[in-house]
């Protein structure tokens, strides 16, 4: 009986089925959602993560800046061990409705990763101090 009632259970989560819009709703501590899977093991499925946040061993900060995106591929890169991926389907909610005509999504690795990324180029504090420290240099240089 008790096989017959996780199997219904597992059957009624199973079919519930989110959209990447319902999912972006959830991008709090208050509601952490995380979409993680891709075609290779299974497709898409939406993770509430909320009540783990403050569990999870590299702490909430990573969780909640992918809240409500994609986040297999930073999921995949880091490596988690087949005790995360296990600890994970506890929090199995569902699965992404995939639309054949929506483009692409971004993926949430190249939108966290683009916010820590910096331009290009010199600071100009430093090259005015640069510059400082040379006519310095050149100053005491010609005093002989």
């Amino acid at each position: 009986i008790l096989s017959r009632a996780l199997f219904t259970a597992f059957k009624s989560i199973m079919s519930k089925v989110y959209t990447e819009a319902e999912v972006a709703e959830h991008n709090s501590d208050k509601s952490c959602w995380l979409i993680i899977g891709n075609e290779k093991n299974g497709g898409s499925k939406v993770y509430d993560v909320t009540k783990y946040l403050n569990d999870h061993p590299g702490g909430p900060e990573i969780m909640l800046d992918l809240a409500g995106k994609d986040a297999d591929e930073m999921f995949e890169d880091i490596g988690h061990s087949s005790e995360a991926r296990t600890k994970l389907k506890e929090y199995l909610i569902g699965t992404l409705e995939v639309d054949p005509n929506a483009p692409k999504s971004t993926s949430a690795k190249k939108t966290v990763s683009a916010v820590g990324e910096k331009k290009g180029g010199l600071n100009p504090m430093a090259v005015a101090l640069l510059l400082v420290a040379i006519a310095i240099g050149v100053y005491f240089s010609q005093m002989k």
